[in-house]
């Protein structure tokens, strides 16, 4: 099973570099930077373009192109920048390019159909938008990248991006077909804009082992992470050993959430799950999951269960706030989505009831949702998507999954973790309603609140991608997840077998 994997932001990443400072790190950048290009550009005739910016990133691009000239390569390089104020290494970069041959030009040459354009401007070193004739070069690129279609190859981090983050700083960065990042990966290339902006993505250690020489900020979600807790059953078991999920939603007009809720955690393993509706016209019984079990939501919160997820479809009103009150009080594992969210942000009696239970607490808004409960707005979310989450894991005490591309996974005591399962195919309605019984399956069946919440996400994601590689994108529906989910999840156990 692919391990998780190690992820740092700027200050953690200086600290590997201290600790590696006897290292030529700038030479093997270059040169893992050319092997990429070449991967990319077979033909040694074909011209490549390399943008090379004022600082430790520029030094990458020149020592990638003296490599690419010493092999033959037709190589034009743009020096953005003052050479006598660069730093030592790239400086010392710079000398080798000129001494090969390499020559310097002040601007792109006119028309060059390009076959690979290299972005070495600025990489995680910039701290403010592209201004000026940075932001010109990064434009031009983009626009090169397209006219010629070819590739359009950043080091370390597209320039523009924020490697921490995932957001644009300002209102332009590069936007690569292919990535190469040196040394370890950064939470911005896998969230919020930068999976948009890096393309394809390849780590280059260095030879360096990074967690040896600097203790990660955080880490990717992998199988490994969680497989401890993957196992067969035992054979001498029932439904009762594993586990009765409750589902307390399904108002009105939302049925249907309940129902995708329910339908996920009965086919991801749960016992027994019972479903909680709101509405009190709602059927008896669900046609196409018959398994389930119906009931009102006072009922509900009155049968023994081993885990209960309130919100799919819950709706707004005193009603629920009642209902909400109730689930708190429960001495159980218990997720809040959708309408519990809502309802959260807005009633205090909630916030505090939720802050003081001593049983497990999981939360998994969207953005949206996540300014409510911070008393904030979307845009300063999805500007620092770890940030936010690590907020409301703190204030309410509880395991947070923020939903998004690169969903952020933290824990109150601050750890954190980026999933990179997923793709904008998700972006349909009642998807995170599958989530919510994906989860709740799991921790019916005793699961830790922080594996389940990992487990359920990843699993998610990669069932959306296995449907997106054979049906595409386009048109993925929740309920399409579910039965891809329990396929990818049997195949875990019986790896583990």
């Amino acid at each position: 099973m692919t391990p998780s994997q190690a992820l740092y932001q700027s200050a953690g990443l200086r600290a590997v570099e201290a600790a590696a400072a006897e290292a030529p790190l700038m030479q093997r950048a270059g040169r893992a930077a050319a092997d990429f290009a070449g991967q990319l550009v077979a033909d040694r005739q074909a011209p490549i373009l390399v943008l090379a910016g004022p600082g430790n990133n520029g030094g990458d691009g020149f020592e990638m192109a003296t490599h690419l000239l010493d092999e033959g390569h037709d190589l034009r390089l743009v020096f953005a920048g003052d050479a006598a104020k660069l730093p030592a290494d790239a400086a010392a970069a710079r000398r080798r390019f000129l001494a090969a041959g390499g020559v310097e030009l002040a601007a792109i040459p006119a028309g060059v159909r390009w076959r690979l354009i290299v972005d070495a401007l600025f990489g995680i070193g910039l701290v403010r938008p592209l201004a000026g004739r940075f932001a010109e070069l990064a434009e031009a690129a983009n626009a090169l990248a397209g006219r010629c279609r070819c590739p359009l190859l950043a080091l370390d981090c597209p320039s523009g991006l924020d490697a921490d983050t995932g957001a644009v700083r300002g209102e332009r960065a590069v936007r690569a077909s292919h990535t190469i990042t040196f040394i370890a990966l950064k939470p911005g290339l896998l969230t919020a804009d930068g999976p948009d902006h890096c393309g394809v993505l390849r780590l280059a250690p260095l030879a360096l082992d990074a967690p040896a020489l600097a203790a990660p900020d955080g880490e990717t979600v992998a199988v490994a992470g969680f497989a401890a807790h993957l196992g067969p059953r035992r054979r001498n078991s029932h439904k009762g050993s594993n586990g009765s999920a409750g589902i307390l939603g399904g108002a009105p007009s939302m049925l249907g959430a309940a129902f995708l809720a329910g339908r996920a955690a009965l086919q991801l393993g749960a016992g027994r799950v019972y479903l909680g509706l709101v509405d009190p016209a709602a059927p008896g019984f669900d046609a196409n999951q018959p398994e389930l079990m119906l009931r009102g939501a006072e009922a509900l919160l009155a049968t023994g269960l081993t885990a209960l997820a309130c919100g799919p479809g819950l709706g707004a009103g005193p009603a629920q706030v009642a209902l909400l009150e109730a689930a708190c009080a429960r001495e159980l594992p218990l997720l809040l989505d959708a309408d519990a969210l809502n309802l959260l942000a807005h009633e205090g009696n909630l916030e505090v009831a939720v802050a003081s239970r001593r049983s497990p607490t999981l939360l998994t808004p969207h953005p949206a949702e996540a300014a409510r409960l911070l008393d904030s707005d979307v845009a300063t979310v999805q500007a620092d998507r770890i940030a936010a989450a690590r907020e409301l894991a703190a204030q309410f005490d509880a395991e947070v999954a923020l939903k998004g591309c690169g969903t952020v996974l933290a824990s109150p005591d601050g750890r954190w973790r980026v999933n990179a399962t997923g793709n904008p195919g998700m972006g349909t309605a009642g998807m995170g309603d599958v989530l919510s019984g994906l989860v709740v399956a799991l921790l019916a069946q005793g699961w830790p609140a922080a594996a389940a919440l990992a487990a359920g996400v990843h699993l998610h994601g990669a069932a959306a991608d296995a449907l997106a590689a054979d049906i595409g994108e386009i048109g993925l529906t929740a309920s399409e997840t579910i039965p891809v989910a329990r396929r990818l999840f049997n195949r875990w156990l019986a790896a583990r077998e």
